[in-house]
């Protein structure tokens, strides 16, 4: 399995409307046959802080869903929201 954590710092003022963006995201990637799990999350002591916590079975599975419309029109939305490069590290699971 394959976990990936992304962590996004919004520009100051773009906070509700990222959210609204990532809620609306969570909803469709759940409907991805590959996801396991797909969560965004906000830190608590920095509401431009957000995280999104994903778990795919396979490195396949995170290709599809990073090529998926819905995706890259997510990625096109939030870009201009976001206070530099987001941080994304892949993680394999040890068994």
């Amino acid at each position: 399995m394959l976990t990936v954590i992304a962590k996004l710092k919004v520009i100051k003022g773009k906070e509700r409307e990222f959210e609204k963006e990532a809620r609306g995201m969570v909803e469709m990637v759940g409907k991805e046959e590959g996801t396991l799990t797909y969560m965004a999350h906000r830190a608590l002591n920095d509401p431009c802080c957000f995280v999104f916590y994903e778990k795919y079975r396979s490195r396949q599975d995170l290709d599809a869903h990073a090529a998926t419309p819905y995706f890259k029109k997510f990625s096109q939305t939030i870009g201009p929201m976001l206070e530099g490069k987001p941080e994304i590290v892949l993680y394999e699971e040890l068994k």
